[in-house]
């Protein structure tokens, strides 16, 4: 199978966990908690992206890998031995993904905020099962 280029993917999780470290340092910065939150909805993206191009170059054959739901992906992803979570906490993420729009609220940016951490440590795992 052809290597996977993850270097993208690589450098938005070294500045996230970058970013973890400067807010867990001061919980306060509101500027630093936005930055974390931005961070954590790029890296989210395109872990899902590394994912759908996993799933293309493997040695399976997906007759309609575009029409494929977020759900069968995961699915398909932690079968693989991809993740380390299920589809649930996956879901998780990808909820709070969708409020990341409503940031202004700060109830939502706590959400957001409260999972972070615990996404970053996965998306890191999904980047170590790549490499393999």
């Amino acid at each position: 199978m052809e290597t996977l280029d993850l270097t993208s993917f690589e450098k938005a999780l070294n500045s996230l966990f970058e970013v973890i470290e400067v807010y867990n340092s001061d919980k306060n910065n509101l500027i630093t908690r936005d930055s974390m939150i931005q961070r954590f909805e790029y890296t989210y993206s395109i872990s899902l992206k590394m994912i759908k191009r996993y799933l293309a170059k493997s040695a399976f054959v997906f007759e309609n890998l575009e029409g494929m739901s977020f759900n069968e992906m995961i699915r398909q992803a932690n079968k693989m031995g991809l993740l380390r979570s299920n589809l649930e906490k996956w879901d998780d993420y990808r909820q709070k993904r969708n409020l990341t729009s409503h940031t202004y609220d700060e109830e939502a940016a706590k959400s957001v905020v409260s999972i972070i951490e615990d996404f970053a440590l996965e998306a890191e795992f999904l980047l170590t099962s790549l490499k393999k």
